[in-house]
This record gives structure tokens, sequence and C-alpha cells, in this order.
């Protein structure tokens, strides 16, 4: 009798058992050293899993991609949707109907790992959540993602919504090259999300493990607890992926031992080869947003935003038709326009006629030449011109002074005042510049102020040749919201990055004819930035740049 009960103890504590072991996910590991991509361990790294919040490192990377093309600000207000305020928790609190700018919903899907925020990025991106998806996969498939494939903004269980450990250390090396100027984010402990300081999910991690510095905890019951993280110790910088822990700390020390793996088989030396830009040639056409009938997620009208592709630059503009009821053009006049048009297109194509001054300004190829030379600022006016020394401009373009004599050489480009010169025996003065502003910064509230050029007095009083010292630089204008900029990145020498920024400069005349360029020192180099510039200079001037295959990132407050 005992061994019979002593069988249906043990059959009863299996069924019991049974739900419990169905309940764990799939496990699946990969380490990447970030530097070159290469994989220095995998178990399961291919099989398609539930990605839980890894889902949200793809939305905000399409999120920074946005930001980068001009499609959004930082500063966007974004109205929240019944949809977005309904999502299941981790979420923010939001609520229907009211509006918070998008540095906000940032920081909480990144740091908190809110649903809600999430949906509501995607939404503000895309009108819908569908559309978003549809996004979504096309960017994953440009970045080389190809076993993922999405449908939703935030990683809640949907079914086909699935990817790998593989796909999810390339999308975290991309966003740790592509974007290293939001990277930090990642990394936060706590942040201001608008309507509550939120603490990260990934604190015990990153408070654990040397080096650590992101990227995205996950969690969901199908999914299990899933984990990439990135670390760099000595310039090695190492990515791992964890799908299907069975607990946070479980989870997290499988990934310690997994990075530890990781450091000890990646060679100490070795040369970075940053990943290759999303190629979206081979995937799709990126689409633009457009202002447009509104669309629901279904595709109808209804929604926040309509996404429309084109095919090429536009070739013609033609006479828009006359409206019913209106007597249409004279004919006569329209010829009379397209003369005038036609003109002007000849007098653009040939160009200014040379100056009868043979002491004209330098021309393109000699002012490189200089910049070449590291002698940094314009070249030197000739000695009749001094009619403009006494007067009072908005913006010209200073002379270098003079050898031996006081004054300063300030860029062509820089938009400045003009002051009338010091006289006999007061004290020379010269100019210092605030530091360029640094990348957008999703910490701060206030926006930062525009460089300012001040006055500091020389300790010596003038000699007998201050009457004769040129214009004196007072200060930058800090109207129009020009407290903009864009970065070429770093170089060895400040003659290095001056001579690409006079290079940048005449190949990009149009949009940085009027910023102020600025070499500034930092400890791993020299930064070639572009400053003065307002919101959509600094965005234009970075698409149009990107096109030519330059390498730029807007600078903001």
């Amino acid at each position: 009798m005992l061994r019979y009960a002593a069988i249906h103890l043990s059959v009863a504590m299996a069924l019991a058992m049974a739900p419990v072991l169905a309940l764990a996910a799939p496990y699946a590991a990969l380490v990447m050293d970030a530097r070159s991509g290469a994989i220095l361990y995998s178990e399961n790294a291919d099989t398609r899993l539930h990605p839980a919040s890894l889902t949200k490192m793809l939305t905000l990377y399409i999120a920074f991609e946005a930001i980068r093309n001009g499609e959004i600000t930082l500063d966007t207000k974004v109205r929240i949707s019944s949809r977005a305020a309904n999502e299941a928790p981790s979420k923010l609190g939001l609520k229907a109907g009211q509006t918070i700018a998008l540095r906000y919903l940032i920081r909480a899907a990144a740091v908190k790992s809110a649903n809600d925020c999430a949906t509501a990025i995607g939404e503000a991106i895309a009108g819908s959540e569908a559309e978003f998806a549809k996004r979504m996969n096309r960017t994953a498939k440009a970045l080389g993602m190809t076993s993922s494939t999405f449908k939703n903004a935030n990683g809640l269980t949907r079914e086909g919504h699935l990817s790998t450990a593989h796909d999810m250390a390339i999308l975290g090396r991309h966003l740790f090259y592509d974007f290293p100027e939001y990277y930090n984010i990642f990394s936060r402990r706590s942040t201001d999300a608008g309507l509550a300081t939120v603490n990260n999910t990934n604190t015990r991690f990153l408070d654990a493990y040397k080096g650590a510095d992101g990227i995205k905890t996950g969690y969901t019951g199908p999914a299990g607890f899933n984990l990439v993280a990135s670390a760099e110790r000595g310039g090695v910088r190492i990515i791992g992926v964890v799908f299907g822990g069975t607990s946070t700390n479980q989870r997290n020390a499988k990934m310690a031992d997994l990075l530890d793996l990781g450091f000890a088989k990646a060679p100490a030396r070795a040369a970075t080869q940053k990943p290759l830009a999303p190629a979206y040639a081979d995937v799709e056409t990126p689409s633009l947003i457009a202002a447009a009938e509104p669309t629901t997620e279904a595709g109808e009208v209804g929604g926040y935003g309509k996404t429309i592709r084109i095919s090429g630059a536009i070739s013609k503009s033609p006479v828009p038709r006359h409206r019913p009821g209106d007597a249409a053009p004279d004919p006569a006049l329209l010829v009379a326009m397209q003369d005038d048009i036609n003109s002007a297109l000849a007098d653009a194509q040939q160009g200014p006629a040379p100056a009868a001054n043979p002491a004209a300004p330098a021309t393109a190829a000699e002012t490189v030449a200089r910049a070449d030379a590291g002698l940094i600022g314009p070249l030197p006016r000739p000695a009749d011109e001094t009619a403009a020394d006494n007067a009072v401009l908005a913006a010209a373009e200073p002379p270098a002074p003079a050898a031996g004599k006081p004054g300063i050489a300030v860029p062509e480009t820089l938009p400045f005042q003009l002051v009338s010169a010091p006289p006999a025996g007061a004290l020379p003065a010269t100019a210092t510049m605030a530091e360029t502003p640094q990348a957008p910064d999703l910490a701060s509230q206030t926006p930062r102020r525009r460089p300012q050029m001040v006055m500091l007095a020389a300790a010596e009083p003038a000699n007998d040749m201050a009457a004769e010292a040129p214009e004196v630089v007072t200060r930058l204008s800090t109207s129009d919201g020009r407290v903009w900029g864009i970065t070429l990145g770093k170089f060895d020498s400040p003659a290095a990055a001056e001579r690409v920024l006079i290079k940048t400069a005449l190949a990009e005349s149009g949009t940085l004819a009027d910023a102020l360029r600025k070499v500034v020192k930092r400890k791993t180099g020299y930064e070639a930035n572009f400053a003065g510039m307002s919101q959509d200079q600094a965005d234009l001037a970075c698409r149009r740049l990107q096109a030519r295959a330059i390498q730029c990132f807007t600078l903001g407050p």
C-alpha cells in the first residue's frame, strides 16, 4: 500500500512540475569582438527566438536615424495615442491625449524599458504601429539582421515577432558605432523622463561588471531573461548576447562568463572596422515622412502621417494649372518669365565677373594651400583697403593682422560684429572663444549657450602702432536660434582639422557660408566643427554632406 502511495506521489509531483519546465525559454548566446565584428563564441545564435524588450534597441536606432535625417527632433512634442497609453507594463504612465517631448520618450524607453514610450516613438515617426513595423523590418534587413522580423516597437510577445542572438549583436554594434553621440544613454543608472525619474533595468550588471556600459535588457514569459551587453577594457570592446535566461541573476552571471571569454579570446590589438552604413539600396528605397493625408494602422485616412516613396530628384517644375473659373495666364507673360529664368540660370553658370583689383580675396586653391601649410585664417587685405577699418558692420571678412601688429586672424566664414579700432595708447585686445556645443544632450533640459567671443585685455600697454590696429571681434550673435552646429570628426592635428573644414566649406558653400569654423581640442584629437547655425541649417548641411559620403553629426543645445 505504501509502495502504491509513493508511486502516486511521484506521478503527482511530475505533473506539478511539468508546467514549470514547459515555461523554460530556449537558450542562445553569442560573443562578438565589436572592433571587427568577429564572432568569438556562439550557441544557438541563429535560432529565431522572442527578443522581448531587446526590440527597443531597433526602435531607438530608428529614432536616432530619424533625428539625423531631419524627420523629427528631440524637442518635438509627441501626442500620446490611446494605444500607446494602454500598453502593458513596464511603462512610464503616459495618458492618452497628453504631449511630451521625444527626448523623454527616448530616455524612458532606453533606461526603464517603457513599452508605452516605445509605441509612442514608433507612432510619432511612422504614423502607426503597423507602418513603424514595416520600417523596422526594412531597417533590420539593411543592417544585415537577416533572420529577424518585427511586429511592434516595444517587444511585447506577438506571433512572428522574432530575432536571433546573432542579429541582436549586429544591432548592438551598429548602435555603438553609428550613433556614438547617443550611446551613453544606455549606461545611465537613472534619468529624468519628464513625468518621473526612472531607473535603469540593467543597473545590477552595470555596477557588477568592470567596463560594462550597456546595452539593453528584455523579459517576457516566452522569451525568458534576455540581455545584450557591451563592455570595454584596455581598448578591447566585447558585445555579448544572452537569450532565455532563467532569472536576472542567472542571466547576469552567464553574461559575465561570456564577456570574460570574449576578453580572453580577443586579440589585444586589432584594427577597428566600423560596420557599413545600412544598405537600404539593397532592400528598398527608404521612406520619407511627408505632410499628407493622415493614415490609420491599416493605411486608411485618419492616422498621424503617411509614408510615401520617391524615385529620384525633381527634374521639372511646370507652371501650375489655373483654377477653374480663373482667366488663363497671358502667354506673353509666361514667355517673359521664362526668358528671365533662362537669363538668371545663364548668369549663375557663368559665375561672377573677375575682380579688377589684383589683390582680390584668395581663390579656393590658395585657401586650401594655406591650410596645408598651417596658415590658419584669411589672407591679408591690401594696404589701401582701410576705409572700413572704423566702420561698424554686422558681418564682413576681417583682415589678418600685419606682421608685428596687434590683432587676431579670424576664419573667413565667421559671423561677427566689428567695432572701430582702439585709440592709440589703449590696451590691445585679443579674443578667446568658449567651447563649441557638443552632441545632442538627452540629459539636458535647458538649451546650452552658444559659444561667444569675449574680450581679454592684455597686461601690457599697446605700442605706438596701436592706432593702426585692425577691427576686433567682440562676440558672436546669438539671435535667430543659431545655437546648432555640426562636427566632421576628430583629427590628429589642428591643421588637419582646419584643412578639412576649409575643404568642406568650399564644397558645401551653400549651407556653410555663414557658419563658424571651429577646431576643438579633445583628449583623443582635434574636432572639426561648424557652429553658429540654426537647427534647419545644421540638419540640411549634414544630410548634404552625408550624401557626399562625408561623415557628419549635428551638434545641438
